[in-house]
């Protein structure tokens, strides 16, 4: 019987090599008492075709924001997933976390024209029907941490959500009320990352195995076999650098971050604090001061190290600064081992990776910062990904 109670991921002791991902021993199974939520964006690649990824990346962050800042006391596991969210949470929070999740819907639609689809599947259906989610968390800093999930159980979730009766027994509605989610930590306010090295290349692995050792052996050699590419550690091809990092004022992704307080009631006041304390950084940033708990070198230094560029979740997401050979070389190791049966794949270039932030306290270093990839990026990966699981689903009927 799976560990329950509310604090099952607090106690959960955490990894600091990514490479160990792939180490069974480290996962523990998510409590039957505890419930998976799933949201995405329908239409996401419409937006990006438009220009939009980064409103896209900004509102699937505004969902974990959301539900973070709803369950104060809970630590939370949860994967950004470019497009959307994977979180999991105690079957006791979930009549706390569905109109904070009905509001992004509604902010999204709203403010960004966006349809945000959210869903919350129990674990123990998940289990019923065969596939299991297991959790590990993988620690960038003291104080801030990643999930990282296997089991096949993610998968499935989203299978029941997209499902004919997902509307009916899984979705989150849109909310009666006008109440606004709470997203006080959120911003974009970094500039696009330019590569230093060649191209920023986003990168979905999801491994084909037959059981869940099977692909956890099978992502243990992609890891492995891309760290040997590089013939360095993969973390030296972090999209975030102390070279490519830019602070403008004002930012270029302010006008999105103002539009997350729109329908709040102190909409104006929001809007002047956005402005006001992006300047308030830029100069900070500018001239290497310290004031009001924002020490500018010491938080692009912890920046650094807390940017979310590699993620698990059934799938392997990376985004790593290659110069053009080594992106070459690895697009081609992906198709041997496609080839051969183990994976399906998505790749996308780009001269940009984007940064979405979530800071939760300055003074404590905890503050996390998802990365994609420009022009798409993860969501530009999916579609060849898919396209690739969608032939292999075929094939397997026709064998």
């Amino acid at each position: 019987m799976p560990q329950s109670g509310d604090d099952f991921y607090r106690t959960l002791a955490g990894f600091t090599e990514f490479a160990r991902v792939t180490d069974l021993s480290l996962y523990r199974p998510v409590p039957d008492d505890w419930c998976m939520v799933l949201a995405d964006i329908t239409g996401s690649t419409k937006a990006i075709r438009e220009g939009r990824y980064k409103d896209v990346n900004l509102v699937g962050a505004a969902c974990i924001t959301a539900v973070l800042n709803a369950l104060p006391g809970t630590s939370v596991p949860y994967v950004f997933g470019g497009d959307g969210a994977t979180l999991a949470v105690p079957a006791s929070a979930v009549p706390t976390i569905i109109p904070v999740l009905g509001a992004a819907r509604r902010l999204a639609r709203e403010q960004f024209d966006l349809d945000l689809r959210a869903g919350i599947v129990p674990v123990a259906d998940v289990r019923a029907l065969g596939a299991d989610v297991l959790v590990a968390k993988f620690e960038l800093s003291p104080g801030n941490a990643m999930a990282m999930f296997t089991g096949g159980g993610i998968q499935l979730v989203d299978d029941l959500i997209k499902g004919p009766d997902g509307a009916k027994r899984y979705a989150v509605a849109y909310p009666k009320d006008d109440a606004a989610p709470d997203l006080e930590g959120l911003s974009c306010r970094w500039e696009p990352l330019k590569s230093r090295r060649g191209t920023m290349m986003s990168m979905l692995v999801h491994a084909t195995g037959k059981s869940t050792r099977d692909n956890i052996a099978i992502y243990r050699e992609v890891i492995d076999g891309v760290a040997e590419i590089f013939n360095e550690d993969p973390v030296a091809a972090s999209p975030v650098s102390a070279a490519n990092m830019v602070f403008k004022w004002p930012p270029s992704g302010l006008r999105s971050e103002a539009k997350l307080f729109a329908g709040t009631k102190q909409r104006i006041r929001k809007w002047l604090w956005v402005y006001g304390t992006s300047m308030v950084q830029f100069f900070l940033e500018r001239f290497d001061r310290e004031a009001g708990g924002y020490n500018a070198p010491v938080y692009r230094k912890e920046l650094r190290a807390n940017s979310d560029f590699r993620r698990f979740d059934d799938t392997l997401r990376m985004i790593l600064d290659c110069p053009l050979e080594t992106a070459a070389a690895i697009e081609s190791f992906f198709d041997d081992l496609h080839d051969q049966g183990k994976i399906a794949f998505g790749v996308h270039r780009s001269e940009h990776a984007l940064m979405t932030c979530l800071v939760f306290s300055l003074v404590k270093g905890e503050h996390v910062h998802f990365v994609d990839g420009s022009d798409g990026g993860f969501t530009a990966a999916a579609l060849q990904l898919k396209a690739q699981l969608r032939a292999l689903a075929e094939r397997r009927m026709d064998g």
